[in-house]
């Protein structure tokens, strides 16, 4: 049985896009079944369109609009999820923390790729603070890292993990440009090591 991947995108995709090439080439033995976005407008819809992956379009929206709670959201969202039957849900670059109520449908096979090292700069903006800290003179580095995802926003358990030197000359962007080279890498090599532990 070839395991079966959802993953969830809100942007660009460009992780995405590595995983779809891994997955092309063989370097990770398993099927995308659908990539779902809570933004209709997201890049990585279209990546995913054009690599023959049926896609789902998911929006908060119209719970707020209809008076619904985050959870309601989180609990249609896991069951959605639930009618493809993932062995990983995989999360690339999806803005959204999930609860403990969307979790609970899962047995700690939703992943995440996050721009920091365990412990450092959880939840969002972490390259920017990560980029602060070393101009203050309190980091050298930073990093970036795969992990399993829990209710405690990136306190999972790391499953892959790189760290990322910051030089002197650069610019924030220099960084941002450094990291997400790097995700492109790790990402799918965490993807590969958790399916390998199925």
């Amino acid at each position: 049985m070839v395991p079966k991947i959802v993953i969830l995108i809100s942007g660009n995709g460009s992780n995405l896009q590595a995983i779809i090439d891994n997955v092309a080439n063989g370097e990770i033995k398993a099927e995308i079944s659908v990539v779902i976005s809570n933004r209709s407008n997201a890049y990585g819809l279209t990546r995913a369109s054009n690599a023959s992956i049926p896609t789902v379009v998911f929006p908060l929206k119209p719970y707020k609009e209809a008076g619904k709670t985050r959870v309601e959201y989180d609990i249609d969202l896991a069951k959605k999820i639930l009618e493809y039957k993932p062995d990983l849900i995989v999360l690339a670059g999806w803005m959204h923390i999930l609860s403990a109520d969307f979790l609970q449908h899962f047995s700690e096979n939703v992943i995440n790729l996050h721009p920091a090292l365990p412990g450092q700069f959880d939840g969002a903006h972490a390259i920017e603070r990560a980029y602060q800290a070393f101009k203050e003179g309190t980091i050298t580095h930073t990093g970036a890292m795969v992990h399993k995802v829990i209710p405690a926003v990136d306190r999972g358990l790391p499953i892959l993990t790189q760290e990322i030197p910051i030089l002197p000359e650069d610019s924030l962007e220099d960084l941002e440009e450094r990291i997400h080279s790097i995700e492109h890498k790790l990402l799918p090599a965490g993807i590969k090591k958790f399916l390998s532990e199925l």
